[in-house]
């Protein structure tokens, strides 16, 4: 940031204010499109959520522009709109863009729109932060209410549909033991080998206030889990699939492995991409991409079909 040098009296003839002016940290990107490639790939978002939030930031495209946003099959194929990112400091687009914002409000789901404001002030931040744009035209939308959520529970045919999921052996043995259990999945993705007592079919928790608690699990964990642990006697239960990056904390390392801990932000990710198909069953699959499946939270539920 620099200071601009006073330079002529004011009204009056009182001294005319310093101005502040951001300098930009580095040349502004030739369109929005460019702008949110940047912000990706500088903002250190993890690839598995780029899908999500370059999907997110795209729908704004439109509404930046002052058109509202394509849906369902005209989404498809659909080229969103070039512009300067510079645009965005155009003193109308707040007004516009809430009207815009509201309209679409109507339309979609409250946790989508929530999640969609979220992604487009952080990526309008970090541009801020460049000192590509000035303005945030977001300023006055207000996040939508969730809805209270009477789906919370799993029905039995919604159970048996997820067992028939063709996924890995981590992510079979960590549902069935988040739905046999009703455990926590943070505190079920904190156990370690060695927290495990596979013949009492219990494994050993720190549950919230640092309290040492037991979680008890079935026949199908107990099936699973030998195959899961193979030989290794200690570290975490669940791993990712590569090594473990430098500066990665030594309890969330296998030390027989070098793999690291798998994160709840990834096994989120995970079970909300693979139940897309199952959580919205007359969506076309053209069109599951930008729907949301189910949440971990809801494998510790259980109701009658």
């Amino acid at each position: 940031m620099t200071i601009e040098p006073v330079t002529a009296l004011g009204s009056g003839g009182a001294l005319r204010l310093p101005r502040a002016r951001v300098v930009p940290m580095s040349a502004p990107p030739a369109s929005y499109t460019a702008a949110v490639e940047r912000y990706l790939t500088g903002a250190g978002i993890a690839k598995s959520s780029a899908r999500i939030y370059r999907i997110s930031l795209t729908t704004w495209g439109w509404m930046l522009t002052g058109e509202p946003a394509p849906t369902g099959p005209a989404r498809r194929g659909a080229k969103p709109p070039v512009f300067p990112v510079a645009a965005i400091d155009d003193p109308v687009l707040p007004e516009v863009l809430a009207e815009l914002a509201a309209a679409r409000a109507d339309e979609m789901d409250a946790d989508t729109v929530n999640r969609e404001l979220s992604i487009a002030r952080k990526a309008i931040g970090w541009w801020q932060r460049q000192g590509w744009i000035e303005c945030d035209p977001t300023i006055g939308i207000e996040r939508r209410p969730a809805p209270p959520d009477r789906t919370k529970a799993l029905a039995e045919n919604q159970i048996a549909a997820l067992w028939r999921l063709d996924v890995g052996l981590r992510e079979k043995t960590q549902w069935k033991m988040l739905y046999e259990s009703a455990a926590r999945a943070d505190e079920v993705l904190c156990l370690n080998v060695e927290d495990l007592y596979p013949q009492d079919k219990r494994g050993k928790i720190t549950a919230k206030g640092g309290a040492t608690e037991w979680i008890h699990w079935q026949s199908g964990t107990a099936q699973l889990l030998p195959r899961l642990i193979a030989r290794r006697t200690r570290g975490p239960l669940f791993l990712t699939d590569r090594k473990a990056p430098a500066g990665t904390p030594t309890l969330d390392v296998c030390p027989e492995t070098g793999r690291a801990r798998l994160s709840y932000r990834r096994a989120e990710e995970i079970f909300e991409e693979n139940t897309r198909l199952l959580a919205n069953p007359l969506a076309s699959p053209d069109d599951i991409e930008d729907l949301d499946g189910w949440t971990l939270h809801r494998l510790r539920h259980i109701v009658s079909a």
